[in-house]
This record gives structure tokens, sequence and C-alpha cells, in this order.
């Protein structure tokens, strides 16, 4: 069975909402997913998962410094996680607050490492994004994407 991480970053617990969504969906699915905050999270699990979702607040277009130090730290295990899924998510504060720019900064990271990452044709294209408040619209972004994700990964890892 697949292994899923949803690890995030939040202050104002709006990413942190978009996160239990999305670990949650994946439980339902069938991944085994471990909901993280990024001050609770152990760099060296990391290889220990198939499937690799991160998720930020927005700040100065951006994802947070403390997501962005765990990433800087994970090239110690470049060329390691080659093959995994990666997905990120991010909230703004306003309709352009940067969603799309932090989610890219975070996928920019996983696809270095060599991950998969699935886009989607539909809603947000890049991932999840929550726009001021967690509402009914990125509630349903959080559960299609997992669901997503959740396909691939067994198609991948059975």
């Amino acid at each position: 069975m697949a292994r899923a991480i949803v690890l995030y970053y939040t202050r104002t617990g709006v990413t942190e909402a978009m996160a239990k969504t999305i670990a949650t969906t994946l439980t339902q699915e069938g991944i085994a997913t471990d909901l993280v905050h990024c001050d609770a999270f152990a760099l060296d699990t990391l290889r220990n998962y198939d499937v690799i979702v991160i998720g930020s607040p927005t700040y100065y277009g951006g994802m947070a410094a403390e997501m962005k130090k765990i990433l800087d730290e994970s090239v110690k295990f470049h060329g390691e996680l080659t093959g995994k899924i990666g997905g990120a998510f991010a909230s703004s504060a306003n309709p352009a607050g940067g969603n799309e720019t932090t989610i890219w900064s975070i996928l920019n990271a996983l696809l270095i490492h060599g991950m998969i990452i699935k886009g989607s044709s539909e809603g947000s294209h890049y991932g999840p994004v929550a726009i001021e408040r967690f509402d009914q619209r990125a509630a349903q972004e959080c559960q299609d994407y997992a669901k997503a994700l959740a396909r691939l990964a067994k198609a991948l890892f059975g």
C-alpha cells in the first residue's frame, strides 16, 4: 500500500484545514497517510513516503520560511525521491495573493527531486487554493485533488 505525508505550515489555521481535508480524503481512498505540521517533521522520514504533499500560506508570493527550510535541507536526498508523487497547496489573503506562485515554488523543488506532479484541467490547475478562509470551494478542491493523487498512487505503487 502506498504511504503519503501531508506536510504543512499554518498560522491562521486555513492551511491546516486544507491539509486535514487532503489527508482525510487520501486515507478514505485507501492511502496510509500521515498529517504533519512542519514543526513536528523529522526530515529523515521523507524517503519513507510514496506521496509527498506540501502546503503553505503565501508570504510575499512564496512559501513560508519554515517550509522553505525543509525543502532546502531536503537536498541531502537529491536523487532519492525520484519517481515519488509530489503535490502542493496554498492559502492567501486575497484572490491575487500569490497562491499560484507559492504552489509553483513548492512544485519546483519537487520537480528538481525528480518527483511526479499531478495537475488538473479543472479548478486550480496546480493544486488546491484557499482565499482568505477555508470555504466549501476550497474543501471540494482539496477532496478532488486528494482523490486524483490517490488514483495515481494506486496506479504506480499498488
